[in-house]
């Protein structure tokens, strides 16, 4: 048998280095990641996400503000918290809507089963949030997720997990009602 040499094959093929949420966790207790970075942990990999601004802040505090007002303490309004997908990934969505626990899940961070409602407002990331974390969030069954246009004020809307995708989506244009689909009631005026 023949073998080429080394420089005609190649080196190896580098391989990423990927972390649990516990290491995660390790880095930010080290002083490498400090508790001021703006970072997700996604299938194992850490991503800088952009620093909010002022339109998205309040893109957010209105939605909070109008859930708050529609739901009561019947959900939890849990804004730019954890939500821990697995042991590999845990983002902070600008809102997710929760299921109630006397709590506040202060015994354990909130995962799939709980989450009834996630929303993302895009300024510079609308690509990889439609791009990355829809297709994440629709593996792991969470029933619906919004991302919401802050300069528009359109909303893309998710529906009913398949796989790595939802079988429903459609744009809702900032005139138009959103609905949230578990509960069947409007939220009209629920943008600025």
């Amino acid at each position: 048998m023949v073998t080429a040499p080394l420089t005609e094959i190649g080196p190896p093929t580098p391989r990423r280095h990927r972390i649990t949420v516990e290491e995660f966790y390790r880095l930010a207790e080290a002083g490498i990641l400090r508790a001021d970075d703006r970072v997700e942990l996604i299938a194992g990999e850490v991503f800088d996400m952009s620093p909010i601004g002022i339109l998205h802040a309040a893109v957010v505090a209105a939605m909070a503000a109008a859930f708050h007002e529609a739901f009561g303490r019947s959900l939890v309004i849990w804004a730019q918290n954890p939500l821990r997908l697995d042991a590999a990934s845990e983002l902070q969505p600008d809102i997710c809507l929760l299921a109630p626990r006397p709590d506040f899940y202060r015994s354990r961070p909130p995962g799939p089963a709980d989450v009834r409602l996630v929303v993302e407002v895009a300024d510079s990331s609308l690509a990889h949030d439609l791009d990355v974390k829809v297709p994440l969030l629709a593996r792991h069954g969470i029933p619906e997720v919004w991302v919401v246009e802050a300069t528009t004020r359109r909303t893309h809307r998710f529906r009913r997990p398949e796989g790595a995708r939802y079988a429903e989506c459609d744009l809702v244009e900032p005139t138009d009602v959103l609905e949230f689909a578990l509960f069947q009631g409007t939220l009209a005026g629920l943008l600025p």
